[in-house]
């Protein structure tokens, strides 16, 4: 029965010919609660504008959603969850809304990963998008495939004036950007979409080429404009590679973003006349933290406050790249019509001018201006390289506190300034200077983004912060007390022996430490198996191959054969190991294909009579710029009677898209080390492609040599005050250059045995 207001609309309607009402159709609209696949499509095919569909709470799986409909601007169709958060989309389900008008919220994704190339589409298909559309409080955790490099991504954006806000997306581990806007046909080009409030959780460094957090465009269409905003976001350790967000596109806004303790840079990789202000980045010194790199035309980067960031070459605090004269669409446009003015920059390391530099990058920035910035460092140090002529920049009233003023241009001056940390957690000069950030700049917290009922990622677990378990040399007993331990507890082993009859599979972050004098045996090929989530610290135990079966290419600590998600940790403190040579190849640490260490340490520990490696770390040959480590750091240890090398450290390819990987060896000795028939480089330490290496104090006594290949970027190796004694100095060779070795060596020493 038609109630008397739709009668009276119907009856208007027809009077004047018209053919929609909104106030019928808001009176009219339906909540339709549903509990199953079934019943959901049938609702899909009955939705009208201003209906609303909601999943019933629970655990929904292999659910493929496909959400379609014509909404209206003031009654748009809506999908929600019956509570927010509790309606879970686990194992093989997505998510792929299209038409105008719709609405998605309150949904979770996790336990699985996206049967298709995307968890959540603004598109059905490449002919049927979604416009004028939000997605809003949906949650994507840890959704990821199995498979490390399989690439997929978790959000996709089509169409046109859609919006993405409020959303929570946490742990994309394997290959592929979190999330991009797509511009692969003229329906998505200019598109005016709007990624806001997001919650942009840690993602872990990926090892590799196609860790981005978020992109905006494709090389392809980069000439094409999208006009999309990005706005008071909140990038939480995004790691995955260089390029947090890649903005490859032109007219662009990002702004009021707040980047804290991310590894990479905004980037402004192509595309033309994108606006950057406002944005804040908090680097807290950790490694490679950077900040904003410019390139292309007429590019502004104003009022931006970048704080506390170390990184280099590319990935630094305030980069300036040459372009490829001429260049092809995928390379670097030259940078010209830039406006860089009124950003802050504190105990932040690097500004790089001209970047990139070489024969093919030869176009250098101009048109450009520099102006009204705040540069300031407590140690008063210059920050500024110049890699070419910088000439096209004009350098205009920019404030420094450096020891003397930068010999390449004028337009600076030096003050002696004293900061006071404002209530917005900005540093401001105590007197007013008429330079830097605005002290109205509003800073986006992490508070005000995400789905505020799903909690925000914690710091990692640490090893030892857990409960102690207290272990006997009984039979079996180390074996229940890994079984049993949570993440970050201690095992810890009473003076006895120890004989090990199975693997000691770690699927979470232990410490196995020693009480005394602990001796450990094993009856298996390999002692500890590092798994999917887990993480390995050793500390204080004698370890010995004595008890190990009569095979090739045994392993005291190796990680699964299978690809791992998530990347591990492994120490090894105040330990000994012997007796490594039951058979050939018998590696201390060996790792497989796909699998990824965010760090490894060794210190104060000795290492004898291994007939391998004591790290083999070049699983990764496809030559991809994949790599299985991204820190190896050897400190204060000996090792003596290494058949192999004592690191086998590889990255191949050409790729510029990641900081490692890094090795520092120093305060060691190394004696009669290479000399296997089965060493196929007759080397005692192989570094291809590693991009940081710092060795240094060491003696290296009858062993082979150090083979150092660089590969690709910059690499910065330093070998210093090292003795070699009956070896011959380490060779190093620039494959992909014709200029002389970049490695630094100094204050070596050369004698014979």
């Amino acid at each position: 029965m038609k109630t008397p207001i739709l009668v009276r609309c119907l009856s208007i309607l027809a009077m004047f010919g018209l053919v929609a009402c909104t106030t019928a159709s808001n009176l009219t609209s339906s909540q339709n609660l549903v509990a199953d696949q079934a019943a959901f499509k049938e609702a899909v095919k009955q939705a009208k504008p201003g209906d609303t569909i909601t999943l019933a709470n629970g655990v929904w799986n292999d659910f493929e959603i496909l959400f379609t409909g014509q909404g209206q601007k003031d009654a748009p169709i809506r999908l929600t969850a019956q509570t927010k958060g509790k309606v879970i989309l686990s194992g093989q389900s997505n998510l792929r809304l299209a038409g105008e008008y719709l609405e998605v919220s309150g949904l979770v994704f996790k336990n699985g990963y996206t049967p298709t190339q995307e968890v959540i589409s603004f598109r059905q298909n490449k002919d049927t998008l979604a416009n004028n559309s939000r997605v809003t409080e949906v949650v994507i955790d840890n959704y990821n495939n199995p498979e490390r490099y399989e690439t997929d991504f978790w959000v996709m954006m089509y169409g046109k004036n859609n919006r993405f806000d409020h959303n929570h997306l946490e742990g994309k581990s394997n290959k592929g950007v979190t999330m991009a806007v797509r511009m692969n046909t003229e329906a998505s080009q200019e598109n005016y979409h709007r990624i806001d409030h997001n919650y942009f959780g840690p993602r872990a460094i990926l090892g590799a080429n196609g860790g981005e957090t978020l992109r905006i465009g494709t090389s392809h269409h980069s000439r094409k404009n999208s006009f999309t905003t990005v706005e008071n976001n909140y990038f939480d350790r995004c790691d995955g590679e260089l390029e947090i967000i890649s903005s490859k596109s032109g007219k662009n806004t990002i702004r009021n973003n707040t980047f804290y303790q991310s590894r990479g840079t905004l980037t402004m990789r192509h595309g033309n006349n994108t606006l950057v202000e406002g944005n804040v980045f908090f680097g807290n010194g950790a490694d490679h933290t950077g900040g904003i790199r410019v390139i292309n035309a007429g590019q502004i980067v104003r009022n931006n406050y970048l704080e506390g960031l170390t990184g280099t070459r590319f990935g630094g605090a305030l980069v300036v790249m040459n372009g490829v004269p001429n260049s092809p669409i995928n390379r670097y446009d030259q940078a010209k019509n830039a406006v860089i003015e009124n950003n802050t920059l504190i105990n932040s390391d690097n500004i790089q001018l001209a970047a990139g530099s070489d024969e093919e990058r030869s176009a250098v920035p101009v048109d450009s201006t520099f102006a009204n910035n705040l540069i300031l460092n407590d140690d008063g140090r210059d920050v500024f390289t110049v890699y070419d002529d910088v000439s096209g920049i004009a350098f205009t009233d920019n404030v420094l506190n450096t020891s003397s003023l930068p010999d390449f241009a004028k337009g600076f001056r030096n003050e002696s300034v004293n900061l006071v940390r404002a209530e917005n957690g900005l540093m401001f000069p105590d007197n007013e200077l008429g330079v830097g950030v605005a002290k109205t700049l509003e800073v986006t917290t992490k508070e005000q983004t995400g789905a505020e009922w799903y909690p925000k990622a914690g710091p990692a677990v640490a090893f030892g912060s857990g409960k102690t378990i207290t272990v006997s040399p009984d039979q079996g007993s180390i074996q229940a007390a890994v079984e049993s331990a949570q993440a970050g507890d201690t095992v810890l082993l009473e003076a006895g022996n120890y004989v090990v009859t199975k693997f000691l599979r770690l699927d979470k972050p232990i410490t196995i430490k020693g009480n005394g004098d602990v001796n450990l045996t094993f009856e298996r090929t390999t002692l500890f198996e590092i798994l999917d989530g887990g993480g390995l610290q050793i500390i204080g135990l004698n370890i010995s191959g004595a008890d190990s079966p009569d095979y090739a290419g045994n392993s005291v600590i190796r990680t699964s054969p299978y690809s791992m998600l998530k990347n591990y940790r492994l120490e090894i403190i105040d330990s000994n190991f012997t007796a490594l040579d039951k058979n050939h190849s018998f590696n201390v640490v060996s790792v497989a294909k796909g699998t990824f260490a965010d760090s490894m340490l060794v210190r104060n520990s000795s290492f004898s009579d291994v007939t391998g490696s004591v790290f083999k770390l070049h699983a990764e040959l496809d030559d991809y710029g994949i790599y299985n480590s991204e820190y190896l750091t050897i400190e204060n240890s000996t090792f003596l009677n290494i058949g192999q090398m004592l690191v086998d450290y590889y990255r191949g390819g050409r790729d510029e898209s990641t900081f490692g990987p890094h090795l520092v060896l120093v305060d060691s000795k190394l004696e009669n080390v290479g000399h296997d028939k089965r060493n196929p480089f007759e080397s005692s330490l192989l570094l291809h492609g590693v991009q940081v290496a710092n060795l240094e104090r060491n003696e290296i006594i009858n062993s082979k040599p150090f083979l150092i290949n660089h590969t690709v970027g910059e690499p910065k190796t330093r070998i210093i005050q090292n003795k070699f004694i009956g070896t011959a100095l380490p060779e190093v060779f620039e494959l992909n250059s014709n200029l002389p070795p970049t490695a630094i060596l100094q204050n070596n020493s050369v004698m014979s045995q």
